[in-house]
């Protein structure tokens, strides 16, 4: 990117950020991400000042799957954002949990208070929060160890051949598409998913899946390499028009609004007794609503 040899000092993310809000001008008019240069064009980049943002308090519903003295373990609801960052400043789990617990570790920092590990916004399920220095540290410690063991339920497109399989593929940030993932990215990080056929449908399959890295969209990413995306999935694949024979099932399929995937499991060493903890958390309605749907289409 031309942009980014040209002022080092803002990220990739921060520049595809000013592109996007209209802050870079190719000859007086608003850049296009792929737009190419020619010699004697004019950029104007505007880089706004940077707005104080320590999250407030806020009065948001969470579901407290377990809380001691050094941990909170939630069940996060699909939609909700898991700490404040670019364009969400307001309404995010960390805005709830300053609101509902009082005491939350610092060393995420002041966007994020307690935050060791992060779920998408589309994700439904279980994330532990930590109350103070040591056990945050713990905890990442134990995630970068690989012993923190991470099980999800995803809803896909089509149904898989084996009854179970492994993805191990690097992932990386798409070539093309910057705000992506992909397998197909020259610099790239370990990643590894095991998989597991717990139910199949007309056009789709139910899995359980374990994360054994925790690369950013690891599980979407993984999935639509091997030609079964997450249902409802926009950015993956997952709304494409379902191969089911039957009316009801494509239906099902396409009235779901976010990406059919669930953090249903979550177990860790306990930083403060030693003990190794697990916990559960069950399919949330929309998802369960759709189950019983695809079902009912195949009894029919």
């Amino acid at each position: 990117m031309w942009l980014a040899r040209r002022l080092p000092s803002l990220s990739r993310s921060r520049l595809q950020a000013l592109i996007d809000e209209g802050n870079v001008l190719l000859d007086g008019a608003r850049a296009r991400p792929a737009a190419r240069l020619r010699a004697g064009q004019t950029v104007r980049v505007h880089v706004p000042a940077p707005v104080p943002a320590e999250p407030q308090p806020e009065d948001i519903p969470i579901a407290v799957v377990h809380e001691d003295a050094h941990l909170v373990v939630v069940n996060k609801p699909a939609g909700l954002v898991v700490h404040p960052g670019a364009g969400t400043s307001r309404g995010t789990l960390v805005n709830a949990l300053l609101r509902h617990v009082h005491d939350l570790s610092g060393v995420g920092g002041v966007l994020r208070p307690g935050i060791v590990h992060r779920l998408d916004r589309g994700t439904s399920g279980l994330l532990v929060v930590a109350k103070d220095d040591e056990t945050h540290r713990s905890l990442v410690r134990q995630f970068a160890g690989r012993t923190v063991e991470k099980e999800y339920v995803a809803l896909v497109l089509g149904a898989p051949a084996r009854t179970s399989g492994e993805v191990d593929a690097p992932i990386g940030r798409d070539p093309v598409h910057r705000q992506k993932m992909s397998v197909r990215a020259s610099r790239s990080r370990e990643a590894r998913t095991s998989w597991l056929v717990e139910e199949r449908f007309d056009g789709a399959a139910l899995l359980r899946l374990r994360i054994h890295t925790g690369r950013t969209h690891q599980i979407r990413v993984h999935l639509a390499s091997i030609g079964h995306p997450v249902a409802g999935d926009a950015v993956y694949g997952g709304t494409r028009t379902p191969s089911s024979h039957r009316a009801a099932a494509r239906e099902a399929l396409q009235s779901l609004d976010r990406p059919a995937l669930h953090s249903a499991r979550l177990s860790f060493t306990h930083p403060a007794s030693g003990e190794r903890v697990r916990f559960e958390a069950p399919l949330p309605p929309d998802l369960v609503a759709v189950l019983e749907r695809l079902r009912a289409a195949a009894r029919a």
